[in-house]
């Protein structure tokens, strides 16, 4: 059941479109080696939902990251992700105080692609238009809007009911650019760190600007605070976001401006794991009927599918113990 009436319509389908391969998360392994292995699986599983980038940077700063570049080159190294390490004269000459770049592999996600794929998928198996208003245990049942189910798969990220990880609602702001010039302009991330990143998206000539430090609307302890964040949200509000977010990615990348013109903004609504460390890892929940899957990044669909089906073929052959239930309700599968 879904309240909209499409799929991937809430941040699985409204972020930055990056399949990651890990570059992204020097500070957490977890999240690097799920996104590694769910690169690999989604690239090899659905071929035509995303396409590679021809030129996609990871660039550290010299003044900014959190992390120097031999650093973060060695932890990625240890990671086994392939890159390639540029030299000075190979990396774009507008890039300002660079400490070093990254060239890698990465790709971007067909989103429009990836809806009509998985809606002529789950025809007839999906029921859109309906929103979840009460879901619960009964006996040997589920109850979803007093219906009977076998099972309930929550991955909502808690905004269907109350979340038991350390977390946070944090709603966002993503701004889409044109591309004023010719051909394609380099991907490019700044990390690591609250820094920001360009990233091109299915469109020909339309980019997002991505700021850790303005991206950010707000840090909430509920859901239902973070929609009224957005709720709230006018373009007077959008003006200042604007021009902070072009100030912040000017400080590494002087044209910016020179390059690309304001298209339009996007929001979200994500629920992040409290901790400095980044982790965008994925997380399964189980209490008997109820599961809930909370995961950071969409590559991550083939471990909560794993972990998922396992626990089903376990519980339907009976061999979870009462001792394990008690275990992964309190705590991650």
């Amino acid at each position: 059941m879904k309240k909209n009436s499409d799929i991937l319509g809430e941040a699985s389908g409204n972020n930055q479109f990056r399949l990651h391969l890990g570059f992204h998360y020097a500070r957490h392994n977890r999240t690097r080696i799920q996104s590694r292995d769910g690169y690999a699986r989604f690239t090899e599983r659905y071929p035509t939902l995303s396409k590679p980038i021809e030129n996609n940077l990871y660039v550290v700063p010299k003044f900014d990251s959190l992390v120097d570049f031999d650093t973060y080159r060695l932890i990625m190294f240890s990671s086994g992700i392939h890159f390639q390490e540029l030299r000075s004269n190979e990396w774009p000459s507008y890039l300002k105080d660079v400490d070093g770049v990254l060239k890698v592999d990465e790709h971007v996600l067909l989103i429009e692609k990836a809806r009509e794929h998985f809606k002529q998928k789950l025809a007839g198996k999906i029921r859109l238009n309906t929103k979840v208003e009460c879901a619960e245990q009964q006996g040997n049942a589920a109850l979803v809007n007093g219906e009977k189910f076998d099972f309930v798969i929550d991955a909502t990220w808690g905004h269907l009911s109350d979340i038991d990880y350390d977390c946070f609602y944090e709603p966002t702001l993503l701004l889409y650019y044109r591309y004023k010039g010719k051909g394609e302009y380099p991907a490019i991330t700044m990390v690591d760190g609250p820094l920001c990143s360009i990233y091109p998206t299915e469109k020909e000539g339309i980019y997002t600007l991505s700021s850790v430090k303005h991206t950010p609307l707000g840090k909430y302890d509920t859901s239902a605070e973070a929609k009224q964040r957005l709720r709230d949200f006018t373009d007077s509000d959008l003006k200042i976001k604007i021009a902070e977010m072009e100030a912040h990615v000017k400080s590494f990348v002087p044209d910016f401006c020179e390059h690309f013109e304001f298209d339009s903004p996007q929001f979200n609504i994500k629920t992040k794991l409290l901790g400095e460390h980044d982790d965008r890892s994925c997380y399964v929940k189980t209490d008997d009927r109820m599961i809930s899957v909370f995961s950071g990044k969409i590559d991550t669909i083939f471990f909560a599918a794993q972990k998922v089906c396992d626990y089903l073929e376990r519980y339907v052959h009976g061999e979870i113990t009462p001792q394990e239930m008690a275990k992964n309700k309190q705590g991650h599968v």
